[in-house]
């Protein structure tokens, strides 16, 4: 059995009441999970605070407390730890109670903005068809190996994280690609965990919600590569101006990838289609079945990671040319009277900005490309006008619709998305509030050869409205629509 002195290695401590050389069965930071000698440690969240709920874990039986605030009555037989910062405390305590998995693999964390998702997803599936046993922790799954598991956080909490990873030492895993998020490095969800190497996709606007600035969130971006190991790799967009920043302070070993300028593992884009792309990297010609200019940085970062971790230039080229679309990222179809619907988890200004260029580029411009967009509701509301006018600016139609509102009116979300629409756009733009008609309107203005974009919600497959999710697909719904109209 684990002992509590064991699992308090490297936790900056306070103050102790009681023994730590006790034996402890789990570990949780919800009061509501505690049993009979588990150790529950009190988190300050955004919308409570687990230190109100120290009286419930010690009644149902924790034998230790972690808290920043000691209780004014301590129970004999309790152990109480107070540290200064209970996240940081819960991510090395994780850490610990698990073995430390991290240090038993190779862990390579992916940050920025966008792209995320698209680049953990691909390295797991390139690693994967290269033959090794992989990992991957993102928005989309948590995989161990070929067992997968929903998830609801881009990066989980520090517990299930640790779990996870425990459980990938268990079955032999030698790599895991995992997303990291400003929030889950804000709350300390990351700390405590050992990567082989970390990845910088792009900075743009978005969580102005939970950060106070856009430069607090670069900051906080930045705080991962600064706490990356000596023997690690820091792999940044050199295209990015912020790029740069991210290595300013890291001592891990830096690399660039880029399509602009000089760097490591450079792309340059030979051809762009529907159908893929045609690609130099560091001067290979390979044909990639990813589509667009975001598609092809991505590919970038993904031939230097792999190229990082002592993968062979030619297995890495062929294998890069083998890799499918993940899950809701310019996801397409044709449909039989030749309109191709796309998919795509677009859901901050740049992002719906790279997707609505990369189309008209390849498009002829003798067709309609109609956007169908919203946004989320709680979340940064300072981007909506910028969707709004981006959206109206890009496409020759667009139908402005609800996202998952969660708490506030989809109503009022969507005239603030309306509100940067310029005067000469107006026209172009219609608003249907419910999802499901919105992509009917645009599935009844679609002709032959158009294009319809549905962005911002992509993989996921529920729509959220006052905390209560219901199913919702868009690939599903828009397919099912375009069959029905046709026949």
């Amino acid at each position: 059995m684990i002992q509590l002195k064991d699992i308090l290695y490297k936790v900056s401590i306070e103050k102790v009441i009681g023994g730590t050389g006790v034996a402890i069965n789990n570990l949780h930071f919800d009061s509501r999970q505690i049993q009979l000698n588990d150790v529950f440690v009190a988190i300050r969240g955004a919308l409570s605070d687990g230190h109100q709920f120290i009286r419930q874990a010690e009644n149902q039986g924790a034998l230790a407390i972690v808290c920043e605030e000691l209780p004014e009555t301590q129970i004999s037989g309790i152990t109480y730890v107070q540290v200064e910062d209970t996240k940081m405390a819960l991510a090395l305590i994780a850490s610990n109670f698990y073995g430390n998995p991290s240090e038993n693999l190779k862990l390579v964390g992916v940050t920025g903005t966008n792209g995320k998702t698209t680049i953990s997803t691909l390295l797991y599936q390139l690693f994967s068809k290269a033959g090794f046993k992989v990992g991957l922790i993102s928005t989309v799954a948590i995989k161990v190996g070929e067992k997968e598991y929903g998830t609801k956080l881009t990066t989980p909490d520090s517990i299930t994280i640790n779990k996870y990873l425990a459980e990938m030492n268990d079955a032999g895993v030698e790599f895991c690609f995992m997303e990291v998020s400003s929030h889950g490095i804000d709350q300390h969800r990351t700390s405590g965990l050992t990567f082989a190497g970390g990845i910088f996709t792009n900075l743009s606007h978005d969580h102005l919600d939970y950060h106070n600035s856009f430069a607090e969130y670069r900051d906080v971006k930045k705080r991962f590569f600064d706490e990356l190991p000596k023997d690690a790799f820091a792999l940044t967009n050199a295209d990015d101006k912020n790029g740069a920043i991210m290595l300013q302070n890291t001592k891990a070993k830096k690399y660039t990838y880029g399509l602009k300028t000089m760097s490591d593992y450079k792309a340059q884009i030979l051809e762009n289609s529907f159908g893929g792309l045609l690609l130099k990297l560091n001067g290979n010609e390979i044909w990639s079945k990813l589509v667009g200019n975001f598609n092809a940085y991505n590919l970038a970062a993904i031939y230097g990671t792999a190229d990082l971790l002592g993968l062979a230039e030619l297995e890495n080229l062929q294998l890069i040319s083998d890799l499918t679309a993940v899950s809701g990222r310019f996801q397409y179809f044709v449909s039989e009277k030749k309109i191709t619907a796309i998919v795509d988890y677009a859901h901050t200004p740049d992002a719906l900005k790279n997707v609505l260029e990369t189309i008209n580029v390849i498009r002829t411009k003798n067709e309609e490309l109609i956007t169908v967009v919203g946004c989320g509701g709680d979340r940064d509301k300072t981007k909506r006008p910028k969707m709004g006018h981006i959206a109206s600016e890009l496409s020759t139609k667009v139908v402005l619709t609800s996202d998952n509102p969660r708490t506030e009116d989809p109503d009022q979300i969507i005239e603030e998305v309306e509100a940067g629409v310029e005067p000469q756009n107006v026209k172009k733009v219609v608003a249907v509030t419910n999802r499901k008609q919105a992509i009917k309107t645009a599935c009844v203005m679609a002709e032959p050869n158009d294009i319809i974009l549905i962005a911002g919600k992509g993989h996921e497959t529920y729509q959220e409205v006052n905390g209560i999710r219901s199913d919702f697909d868009d690939m599903k719904i828009v397919k099912e629509l375009l069959s029905q109209l046709e026949k």
